[in-house]
């Protein structure tokens, strides 16, 4: 990273116009000319290590997040956008689009949000039933992609909500097989609420508040772990109603029917906090050097509890290695998705068949490891495990999922799944965003042409895919 050309023009004017300063005045405080901040500023001239750690020093500014390229998600979603064919074939260039990810990002998410609105439009005349079923009124982003944008631009990390949680599992006290014990005891002796594990009288229902009689019931079926996180979703809706209602509010969701989302969101994420906390969750990552079914012994999680946690650890001056986590359902649908790496999941389209995550479900109970390659030329180490939940007996619902969690090459080093890669010799699995942006020319699993690219049939040969792509 340090060989790379650091631009943030706009991160610059951001920090400037937050502390109401000219560029001169900026300049000074840097010891540098008027005319660099212009540069600076207008990305004609690069961050030198100078300037970063003064920058660093004068504004108590994180390294990392000057160094880390942010606009990456942001090319990533409009290349994707504009590859569709209303665009045309002068598509801008991927240059053409890092200078307005990185000059112009506001600009950059109005022309997302305006492409996701052409995108519904297009959806809704194509059927008339969800047109007349969907909700007029609910605009044309859905809920659910408003909170997922939510979460997606704030590195699925909400800092005083996550120092909330923290604050609260000290006062709980050691970890330990009775930590389940200790919240429920906590939660009657400060908010007394009475906490009662028994099976479910009817359904999958797991967890549900009596406000009026103060009663908590929780499905005495769930793991531990999920007893501990229903529990603690609660709690933090009550206890950090307050400050839910501040990011909220700063948040200026369309719909009350996302706000409810994100509120939900907003509580899981506090759940998650409060039963891996942030300090001790990262030393004990860097101890057993991420090592997951380790991780989740220590603090009595699921895998998937472990890989959502550690999407998350992107805290100022203390970050964790850098992940990106997804959960896939068995029709290949991506119902849950966090990256805090260049990596970006497909937002209109399905994923790579190529990820091994699809693999995951023919290899139950094994954590499969893919050194892959995204067209863009970043490795990533991934990967990939399969579990089944289970509720009630024989006639019971069963849910299959697969999962994934993945770090570029740069920082595998530092995970026990990395360690032994000579990457001198390591192979690398093409894999890309989505078919229909997927730049690979002679990928024998593409579902469907690049919308980008013209194609042709010949008559006289067939290959595995039946047309070329110009």
């Amino acid at each position: 990273m340090a060989a790379r050309k650091i631009f943030a023009g706009a991160r610059l004017r951001a920090l400037r116009t937050q502390h109401k300063l000219t560029q001169g005045e900026l300049a000074a405080r840097l010891d540098i000319s008027a005319s660099y901040i212009n540069q600076l500023e207008s990305n004609q001239r690069p961050l030198t290590a100078s300037v970063m750690l003064a920058l660093a020093d004068g504004f108590n500014l994180d390294l990392f997040e000057l160094m880390t390229d942010a606009s990456d998600r942001l090319v990533a979603d409009l290349r994707e956008a504009l590859a569709d064919p209303v665009f045309g074939e002068s598509a801008p260039n991927l240059q053409e689009l890092k200078t307005v990810a990185s000059n112009a990002p506001d600009m950059a998410r109005a022309m997302l949000r305006l492409y996701e609105s052409y995108r519904k439009s297009n959806e809704r005349l194509a059927s008339v039933d969800a047109a007349l079923t969907r909700d007029p009124q609910s605009g044309l982003q859905t809920a659910y992609e408003e909170v997922r944008d939510f979460f997606h631009y704030a590195d699925n990390y909400m800092d005083p909500l996550d120092r909330a949680a923290e604050a609260l599992a000290s006062e709980l006290g050691e970890f330990g097989p009775d930590r389940l014990r200790r919240l429920i005891v906590y939660c009657a002796e400060t908010h007394n609420i009475r906490v009662v594990l028994t099976p479910p009288a009817t359904g999958d229902a797991m967890v549900q508040f009596d406000r009026a009689n103060r009663d908590l019931w929780v499905n005495s079926r769930l793991e531990q772990s999920t007893q501990f996180f229903q529990i603690a979703a609660m709690l933090g809706g009550l206890e950090q109603a307050t400050l839910l209602n501040q990011l909220l509010d700063a948040a200026s969701f369309k719909t009350e029917e996302a706000r409810a989302i994100a509120r939900m969101g907003l509580t899981n994420y506090f759940a998650g906090a409060l039963h891996m906390p942030y300090g001790a969750f990262l030393k004990a990552a860097e101890a057993y050097r991420y090592d997951i079914e380790e991780l989740a012994h220590v603090f009595g999680a699921s895998l998937e509890q472990i890989a959502h946690r550690l999407s998350t650890m992107q805290r100022p001056r203390e970050r964790g290695v850098p992940f990106f986590f997804a959960r896939v359902d068995a029709a290949g649908t991506i119902t849950k998705r966090h990256s805090a790496t260049a990596l970006q999941f497909a937002r209109f389209g399905g994923a790579c068949p190529l990820w091994n995550v699809h693999r995951a479900f023919e290899a139950r109970g094994e954590i499969i490891r893919q050194l892959a390659e995204t067209p863009d030329g970043n490795r990533y180490l991934c990967l990939a495990w399969s579990s089944e939940k289970r509720s009630g007996g024989f006639h019971g619902t069963t849910r299959r999922y697969a999962y994934a969690l993945g770090c570029e090459m740069s920082h595998a080093i530092r995970t026990v799944y990395g360690a032994d890669v000579d990457l001198a010799r390591a192979q690398f699995d093409p894999i890309g965003i989505s078919c229909r942006i997927c730049e690979r020319r002679n990928c024998p699993q593409r579902s469907v042409p690049p919308l980008a690219a013209s194609i042709s049939v010949p008559t006289d040969r067939r290959s595995i895919v039946p047309y070329e792509i110009g």
